[in-house]
């Protein structure tokens, strides 16, 4: 797991993402290939007086790419999205905790598949 927090490919990752750094996203990462994404509720999050915007959201569920670094940091290589389907279940509000798992389905000699789920841990 050290050879791969301390590779410069996601330590140059960590340290350039202002996107994520704007929207408060911080990630653990548990081991390769195998990353916690998450997220605070606030009010700038919101699309309604009440309700979490759908972007924000989308935004956690983009991210997790990270967790393919693992299998593409050996050949010093960057992944990016290509294609992202996400269904929403049910709203988010203001000091909900926001944690975002992905897991890899297939990986090709192109093309890495991933699945990921957001998890709502229900602030105040």
């Amino acid at each position: 797991m050290n050879n791969f927090i301390n590779n410069s490919l996601v330590q140059s990752y960590i340290s350039s993402n202002s996107f994520g750094q704007l929207l408060g996203m911080d990630f653990e990462i548990i081991g390769p290939g195998d990353i916690i994404y998450k997220m605070l509720v606030t009010e700038d999050h919101l699309a309604t007086p009440i309700a979490v915007h759908g972007g924000y959201i989308s935004s956690l569920m983009d991210a997790r790419w990270v967790s393919t670094l693992s299998r593409v940091m050996a050949y010093n290589c960057v992944v990016s999205t290509i294609e992202m389907k996400i269904s929403f279940i049910t709203p988010c509000f203001i000091g909900d905790q926001l944690s975002a798992t992905a897991s890899m389905v297939k990986a090709s000699k192109r093309l890495l598949f991933i699945e990921g789920k957001i998890l709502i841990k229900m602030g105040n």
